[in-house]
C-alpha cells in the first residue's frame, strides 16, 4: 500500500517546502490589509490559478525547451540545485523576505504579482516540479502539485486565523525551517546531477 503511495509523498514534500504556504501568509495580508472579503477572495483565486497555470505549463514545456537548448537532466539538477540553495540561503539571512515587490492594496492584479508569482510559483517551484516529473513521473507530481496548491488556497483563506493561532513569531520560525529544508533538497540535487553527469 504504501510502496504506491511512495512516489506521491515522496514528490508531495519537496513541493510543499519550496511553495512554503505558511511563509506567504504575513505578505499576503499585509498587502491585503484594508481589502473587502470579496476582494480577498478574488485576490485568492487569481493568485492560486495563477500559480498553478504556470507551474503545470513549466511541468509539460519544460523539458522541451531545455531539450531545444540542449540542456540535460543532470545539468538542469545541478544549476536548479544550486539556484534552489541560494535562494534558500539568501531567505535565510536576517532582514530578508520571501519577496520583494509589493503593490498597492487595491490593485486588481496583486492575485497574478506579486502573489501568483513570484511568490507562490516562483524559480524554486518551477525548479522542484521538473525534476520530481523526472524523478517520479507526471502523475504524482500533478497531484502532488495541485495538492499543494488546494493548501495554499485554504491557508490564504484562513491566513486571520492561523496568525491568531501561532503568531507573527510563529510563521517566521516555520518559515526558517522550511528553507534550511529546501537548501538540503538543494544540495540533494546537486549531488543526484554530478552523480549523473559524471558517474553514469
Amino acid at each position: 500500500m504504501f510502496k504506491a503511495l511512495e512516489p506521491f509523498v515522496l514528490s508531495f514534500i519537496p513541493i510543499f517546502v519550496a511553495v512554503d504556504a505558511i511563509g506567504t501568509i504575513p505578505l499576503y495580508l499585509s498587502m491585503t490589509e484594508g481589502v473587502s472579503r470579496e476582494q480577498r477572495r478574488r485576490i485568492i483565486s487569481g493568485s492560486v490559478k495563477t500559480a498553478t497555470s504556470l507551474a503545470v505549463i513549466f511541468m509539460i514545456a519544460g523539458k522541451f525547451v531545455l531539450s531545444v537548448l540542449g540542456i540535460t537532466i543532470p545539468d538542469f539538477q545541478i544549476a536548479g540545485g544550486s539556484l534552489l540553495f541560494i535562494i534558500s540561503v539568501r531567505l535565510l539571512l536576517p532582514g530578508s523576505q520571501k519577496g520583494t515587490a509589493l503593490v498597492s492594496n487595491h490593485d486588481k492584479e496583486m492575485g497574478i504579482f506579486p502573489l501568483g508569482t513570484p511568490l507562490i510559483t516562483g524559480p524554486a517551484v518551477l525548479t522542484t516540479t521538473l525534476m520530481m516529473l523526472d524523478s517520479y513521473g507526471i502523475i504524482p507530481t500533478f497531484t502532488s502539485l495541485v495538492a499543494n496548491m488546494l493548501i495554499v488556497w485554504v491557508t490564504l483563506a484562513k491566513a486571520d486565523s492561523i496568525m491568531k493561532i501561532i503568531g507573527t513569531q510563529g510563521t517566521r520560525a516555520f518559515s526558517k525551517i522550511v528553507y534550511v529544508l529546501l537548501a538540503a533538497i538543494g544540495v540533494m540535487m546537486i549531488r543526484r546531477g554530478l552523480f549523473g553527469a559524471f558517474l553514469k
